[in-house]
């Protein structure tokens, strides 16, 4: 990128390895990777920068694979200036980097309900912009409005009709930047909410390979179809029993490998690339479909360029 980038006062780095910033351990270098001190250090790089500058926004890099090729964009990493978590009555307002646990952890010290954002990793951007769930509960169920900075460094609110909440997904538009939400739960007891997280807790490492180097769940689950892979509004299959049908469970590829404890978890079982998860990701999506006619679709997100 020859592009000339601003003053900050935050850091800016020039291509740093995105394997150090991912769970999964793997990703090439990015052009630039901008850590702003607070939102209006932000609001004036993003105005600043040339309009042809791609800005991709990271969270934790819990739900993420980094092409090995890395990121030709300033990676926008947010961090400490973004961590803060307040509570107003039964609305709690959160950083986009406040983890999805503490801030689970501090609504229920104060009567608030948002236990189900205790056993999701990753931080509150990436809930808000995967709209994620857990235990039949979504950020959108929860959501109030976000703080974001637009690609012309303007400071706006989105509310939910904005953000058109999907499946694992918004209608966020690229290089816009989310910087705070505030989200409103149910009344509960603390000391219930704290007692119903621990049960969650339990469950969760009971069954999913929590102590492996994962990106959460792989592929959403294929709602709408029956047993016998026709279209069928009454059923929802798991995505981990498809791919144990198509006897994947335990497949591996170089250092890659679908859990044996959870087959919807990929995990890097050491020294794994980019290429090694994305193609074992693909050879799972084309034995589940050639198995049982289900197109198996990404959770996790992938971006960037291969290896040339």
């Amino acid at each position: 990128m020859s592009h000339t980038l601003p003053e900050v006062r935050g850091s800016l780095s020039q291509g740093k390895l995105l394997s150090e910033l991912t769970w999964l351990r793997v990703g090439g270098p990015a052009d630039w990777l901008f850590s702003p001190a607070d939102v209006d250090d932000l609001a004036a790089f993003l105005a600043a920068i040339d309009p042809d500058v791609a800005v991709f926004p990271m969270g934790v890099g819990s739900n993420l694979i980094v092409r090995d090729g890395g990121l030709r964009a300033v990676v926008v990493k947010m961090g400490r200036g973004f961590n803060h978590i307040e509570i107003e009555g039964n609305r709690v307002r959160a950083g986009v980097a406040a983890l999805d646990a503490h801030v689970a952890r501090k609504a229920a010290d104060a009567g608030i309900d948002l236990t189900f954002l205790r056993t999701i990793p990753g931080a509150i951007g990436g809930a808000v912009k995967m709209n994620a769930g857990c235990y039949g509960n979504y950020t959108a169920d929860v959501f109030v409005s976000a703080k974001a900075v637009a690609r012309d460094g303007k400071i706006v609110t989105l509310g939910p009709d904005d953000l058109k909440f999907a499946y694992r997904q918004t209608a966020l538009p690229d290089g816009m930047v989310l910087v705070e939400a505030t989200l409103e739960g149910p009344s509960g007891e603390p000391d219930a909410l704290h007692a119903r997280m621990e049960e969650q807790l339990k469950k969760r490492d009971a069954s999913q390979p929590t102590k492996e180097r994962s990106a959460g769940s792989t592929f959403r689950n294929p709602a709408g179809y029956s047993s016998t892979g026709q279209a069928d509004d009454t059923h929802e299959l798991k995505a981990w029993k498809v791919i144990d049908d198509a006897g994947m469970r335990g497949a591996r590829r170089g250092g890659a490998q679908m859990s044996e404890m959870h087959s919807n978890f990929m995990i890097n079982a050491g020294g794994a690339t980019a290429a090694d998860l994305e193609g074992l990701g693909e050879e799972v999506r084309k034995k589940v479909y050639e198995n049982s006619g289900i197109t198996l679709e990404w959770e996790i997100m992938r971006v960037g360029e291969p290896t040339p």
